[in-house]
């Protein structure tokens, strides 16, 4: 089953002296439970290839549609509700919020949606990641990796058919890394979710089901060409 489809995606930024091309006519597909990667320079738009895809910004030209709906035909405040109800967002640098317990941390969307929370599945996901020990404490108690896996958890509470990853594991060391990046595929397989990450690591990338390589905006190469950049995306 297709769940997320981008048609001739384009991002286009202009000045009053230049027009940058961020996204030049992307277009593909990610299927149901498919673990893809997004590789490609520092500036070569893969940030922003996520954000569209998230609805956290919309594009020039072109569009996205998650589970058959046309992001770019919602309004702002509907986009706002469907992509918390529909997609996770994990980032690089966590963003946990510093005052809250893990526990809050991780049931924070939910309760701005005004949902219920499901104890099971908190209780499967905190184990699954290993810090089921860890919700009495604050995130600054925390390493890196277990901060990551926080902000992995709270991402998975809400159920989201979809699950978006930028450079997930930038900030951490190589050995975390390749863990928080099978948890990843883990909970993509554990919870049937179509699971897109950016990434600049060839370790991660080689554990996606797909590669898509992105240069200048436009894709220019699947899976045998993992020559990734060490460079990040700005």
């Amino acid at each position: 089953m297709e769940m997320v489809k981008a048609v001739g995606l384009k991002k286009y930024y202009v000045t009053d002296t230049y027009e940058v091309h961020a996204l030049d006519g992307v277009t593909f597909s990610a299927e149901d439970g498919e673990f893809l990667a997004i590789v490609g320079t520092s500036g070569s738009g893969k940030t922003t290839l996520l954000n569209m895809l998230g609805g956290l910004d919309v594009p020039t030209e072109g569009g996205v549609w998650i589970r058959g709906n046309s992001l770019k035909d919602m309004e702002a405040e509907e986009r706002t509700v469907f992509r918390r109800r529909n997609i996770g967002f994990v980032f690089q640098q966590y963003n946990l919020v510093p005052v809250l317990r893990v526990y809050e941390n991780i049931v924070l969307p939910l309760r701005l949606d005004g949902a219920g929370i499901d104890g099971g599945l908190l209780d499967e996901v905190t184990s699954l990641l290993g810090i089921r020990e860890q919700l009495d404490r604050l995130p600054n108690t925390l390493s890196g990796g277990q901060q990551q896996r926080v902000a992995i958890a709270r991402s998975l509470l809400t159920k989201p058919a979809i699950l978006l990853a930028d450079e997930p594991t930038g900030s951490l060391d190589s050995v975390t890394s390749m863990e928080v990046a099978g948890l990843l595929r883990s909970c993509a397989e554990r919870f049937h979710q179509t699971v897109i990450v950016v990434t600049h690591q060839e370790e991660v990338a080689q554990m996606a089901d797909r590669v898509i390589r992105i240069e200048d905006g436009r894709i220019c190469g699947h899976r045998e060409d993992l020559d990734i950049d060490s460079g990040r995306e700005g």
